[in-house]
């Protein structure tokens, strides 16, 4: 979507904003390009840093490409299922019913942030999803009402919902601390209880906080003219329908028939209700197969279900070809040791009351390399877990410190925002200028709770 041209806005903040976007529209790569330029960064960084030779680097990157092969796998199922459901008729009826609810455009860029942090704080992939599909539905219905908003900016508000989803209850790093048998309880000899870390007061206090915060900062920095407002070329909403059922043989009754997939979806929600019912958590498998039992309980036969399948197939691609790179990258920031240069600068300097703090800067850089979450954990958790306990530090700050900033960088990292930009259409660049703003203010609320939560419990209090 090509930079819109502007005259200057009465509105400072807005005003602000355009030169940035300028620059971020004419000098950051697409999304690609930009996993290709930080492999080549994270290769000079391990062989300068840490002496690894260079064949030892390219080894360690190959070795990598095919480390996060499941994750990658489910990361485009939870696309797919999830572009698919929110197109079946009666999401897309509470979509539109959701999205009449805005009457301004700043009310409509504040709104789709909270519903998207909302969703994103009970499960991740729920957020992103919803973050992107209701974008695209607000931008239809305001576009009917004669309301102009600028699309890049709605799509942000999307996206910054999603910085709080490792303060919710699918935050991966709590939840593998909190589960008897995980590298990090057994690294630890004891787990930590999630009322310490993801239900605690001052967790949910600070997810509160950040929502409003950011909410606020992003109704400031919206586009007040409209010589500087970007509309939708075409209206993003599907326009899909499902084909005409062709009937004409007693195969093709079976496969206009509602029982076929109904009953597959009734199988699903049974095996669901038994895995918590037997004490199950929350996963990422789970959360797909959620989705999965929906879309074959709401569809009205195979038909349809297939014609939402290919429609979402579209927006795998750039998941397919771009995770086995940042895989690669892990591969060399753990195989060359350059995570725990990385981790241990900020160990050395921290104090108990400022180790939270640092530690929160230290994950937020590291998940710049690695945007994994659990991958994150898996390397760096143990490093900071050791250290909190030389400082005397509860380790449950230990955790959300590295939870914070892993969420927090996701900003101004485009590899979680993939799967939302294809489901808008966009490139990185057109709403990185915004999502920096969010990136800002919600690193100002994780930064002051970590230093007061330092300053009061760095004895490790409970």
């Amino acid at each position: 979507m090509p930079p819109a041209k502007s005259n200057p806005s009465p509105h400072f903040a807005a005003a602000y904003m355009r030169p940035v976007n300028t620059l971020v529209e004419r000098y950051i790569p697409s999304a690609l390009v930009f996993v290709i330029v930080l492999t080549a960064i994270v290769v000079i960084l391990a062989v300068t840093l840490t002496g690894a030779s260079p064949v030892d680097v390219i080894r360690d990157w190959g070795d990598g490409l095919s480390g996060l092969l499941a994750f990658m796998t489910q990361m485009a199922l939870i696309l797919l299922l999830g572009h698919a459901l929110a197109n079946t008729r009666p999401v897309k009826r509470l979509l539109a019913s959701l999205a009449s609810i805005p009457t301004t455009a700043v009310h409509a860029y504040v709104f789709v942030c909270v519903i998207a942090a909302v969703a994103s704080l009970i499960t991740w992939g729920l957020g992103l999803v919803v973050g992107g599909l209701l974008a695209r539905e607000v931008a239809g219905q305001m576009r009917d009402k004669g309301v102009k908003l600028h699309f890049p900016m709605l799509v942000a508000a999307g996206y910054s919902g999603y910085v709080v989803w490792h303060m919710g209850y699918s935050g991966s790093g709590p939840l593998t601390a909190a589960t008897e048998g995980s590298f990090l309880a057994l690294h630890m000899g004891t787990t930590i209880p999630l009322s310490a870390t993801t239900f605690s007061t001052w967790n949910i206090s600070a997810a509160l906080v950040t929502i409003v915060v950011v909410a606020l900062a992003l109704a400031l920095v919206a586009p007040r003219d409209e010589a500087s407002i970007v509309e939708l070329d075409v209206d993003a909403r599907d326009k899909m329908h499902s084909p005409k059922d062709d009937i004409s043989t007693p195969a093709d009754r079976l496969d206009a028939s509602r029982v076929m997939t109904s009953l597959v979806g009734l199988a699903l929600l049974a095996y669901l209700a038994i895995h918590f019912k037997d004490g199950g958590s929350l996963t990422l498998d789970i959360v797909n197969w959620s989705f999965l039992a929906l879309i074959f309980l709401l569809v009205r036969n195979s038909f349809e279900l297939l014609a939402l399948i290919k429609s979402a197939a579209s927006n795998v691609g750039d998941i397919l070809l771009q995770f086995p790179l940042y895989a690669g990258i892990l591969g060399i920031m753990v195989g060359s040791g350059l995570i725990s240069i990385f981790s241990d600068f900020f160990v050395n300097i921290s104090t108990p009351e400022t180790f939270g703090f640092l530690a929160f800067l230290s994950a937020g850089i590291v998940n710049f390399f690695v945007p994994s979450g659990g991958g994150q954990f898996a390397v760096q958790g143990p490093i900071m877990l050791d250290a909190a306990a030389q400082l005397g530090v509860d380790p449950a700050v230990a955790v959300m410190a590295m939870a914070y900033g892993d969420q927090w960088s996701n900003m101004i990292q485009p590899f979680w925002a993939l799967p939302l930009l294809a489901i808008a259409g966009l490139k990185m660049r057109d709403i990185l200028g915004y999502s920096t703003v969010t990136f800002l203010a919600s690193g100002l609320v994780f930064g002051i709770t970590l230093l007061l939560i330092g300053a009061g419990r760095a004895t490790g209090a409970g």
